[in-house]
């Protein structure tokens, strides 16, 4: 996975977020007005295993996170190439939605969001095979 490196920023454009692992471990960062989600989970090098696998290319939907309702009625509208791509996430809900597609934006200061408790990543599936193999 690519490591985004971004330049300094002063303490007025950080935005407090909290993201919710699958775990249930909480991780609270500054993040950086414009970034995407899926940014901020890598650059804050966050714990959450098989995160953001297309490095935001929406050719996957490992960045689903679920947000709170007011929060999520509150975000932009979804592309059909995102819904195409939820469509393939596992506990989808009614407040799902891509981390690289989601812009942090100032009034998202305090937002907590969770990782569903269950991901489709191939990756995985295919380690677990090789394990047993041996």
């Amino acid at each position: 996975m690519a490591v985004v490196l971004l330049s300094p920023c002063s303490s007025a454009d950080k935005v407090r977020l909290h993201f919710i692992n699958r775990d249930g471990e909480k991780y609270s960062v500054s993040a950086r007005e414009g970034e995407s989600l899926l940014e901020v989970v890598i650059n804050q090098n966050i714990n959450i295993d098989g995160f953001g696998a297309c490095e935001g290319t929406l050719a996957c939907s490992t960045c689903h996170l679920i947000f709170e309702k007011a929060a999520f009625q509150q975000l932009g509208e979804i592309s059909d190439d995102e819904l195409d791509m939820l469509d393939l996430a596992y506990g989808l809900t009614n407040t799902s939605r891509l981390g690289c597609q989601v812009c942090v934006k100032k009034w998202m200061d305090g937002l907590t969001v969770q990782v569903p408790t269950e991901v489709s990543d191939i990756r995985r599936e295919l380690e677990v095979e090789k394990q047993k193999k041996q």
